[in-house]
């Protein structure tokens, strides 16, 4: 399957075969670096990384699967970067197509990322907007089809808010792969209706289901993943989080959530997460609020039923996956 010289923006452009192909190649890609094969397949070439967000996980993601593959990266911090503040989004996709073989960014909206593709002559990568998390959701399957061996008819829930990149993301996936995806929570958290009718008209054809419950039984009753984030994302306002816990706390991910999903439900989680008080911010939401634990109790974040640390190591193999497929001609 010939992926060269594709931006990677968000699900939605690819094809349920071309995700599938992305996800047989970081396996392949895995095997490789578990067996310790080199694969420098893509030396002399450089990519440039642009931070708007920061990230452990998206950073040493691309910078090692860019060293593996024999490439040099550069990264562009917040206050590296001076794209839409002293030089244009497309000025700048001009300027760093010309000095590298591919883009990725981490930022905020979407049509950001959307127009530094339009002017780069080179593949831009999404590593997160508000909106889509396209490198997660690779990630993702390749560790779902790990543990039950199949994509197809698993049932995937998202507890907790939905509306932005990774419940919206979770959805597209699901219905591009034949999955089930159920969003569980308050009403007022669920993706927009335009996104929603997307996703249901191309599960008419995949064989996905989509639905929506603020049942939290009903909606988690034999699911083999449950899935969360946190309630409130990077860049949002300290002034939402009273009503974000006061809205989502319902939708904690408790082990009577897994025990109601059945015995083989695992838990995933795209990281960071806030299930103990060894962070600043699990410190302070205790302080203000009297929270040991927010979007899943620590019993089941350090259960043998989380596979969210195989979840983050997939991070790498399957951006490794896209840089190769999109830059090995």
């Amino acid at each position: 399957m010939d992926l060269y010289g594709r931006d990677f923006l968000k699900l939605l452009d690819f094809s349920a075969e071309e995700i599938g192909y992305l996800v047989d190649l970081a396996a392949e890609l895995k095997d490789k670096k578990k067996r310790g094969i080199l694969h420098d397949e893509l030396r002399g070439k450089n990519i440039a990384l642009i931070f708007e967000k920061t990230s452990t996980r998206t950073r040493c993601a691309f910078e090692v699967a860019a060293s593996d593959l024999g490439m040099g990266s550069t990264y562009l911090n917040p206050s590296d970067s001076q794209i839409g503040k002293k030089e244009s989004i497309a000025d700048t996709a001009r300027v760093l197509a010309g000095m590298f073989d591919g883009i990725e960014y981490r930022g905020f909206d979407q049509e950001i990322v959307e127009n530094l593709a339009r002017y780069s002559k080179v593949p831009v990568w999404n590593g997160l907007t508000n909106e889509f998390h396209p490198t997660q959701m690779l990630a993702d399957l390749l560790t779902i089809r790990e543990h039950f061996g199949r994509l197809k008819g698993i049932h995937l829930v998202y507890m907790g808010d939905a509306r932005y990149n990774t419940g919206n993301s979770l959805m597209v996936v699901c219905a591009k792969m034949g999955m089930h995806f159920t969003a569980v929570s308050n009403k007022k958290y669920y993706p927009s209706e335009e996104l929603i009718n997307e996703c249901k008209k191309i599960a008419e054809t995949s064989g996905a289901l989509i639905d929506f419950t603020e049942d939290v039984t009903e909606g988690t009753k034999g699911a083999d993943v449950i899935y969360t984030d946190i309630w409130v994302s990077m860049g949002e306002p300290d002034s939402i989080w009273e009503e974000r816990i006061r809205d989502l706390e319902p939708y904690r991910v408790t082990m009577d959530v897994m025990n109601n999903a059945g015995k083989d439900c695992v838990f995933m989680h795209c990281l960071p997460s806030f299930h103990d008080l060894n962070t600043g911010i699990g410190k302070d939401i205790k302080d203000r609020y009297g929270l040991d634990e927010m979007e899943v109790t620590d019993e089941v974040f350090e259960s043998d039923r989380s596979i969210v640390f195989q979840e983050a190591e997939n991070r790498m193999h399957t951006i490794k996956a896209v840089m190769y497929a999109t830059l090995k001609k």
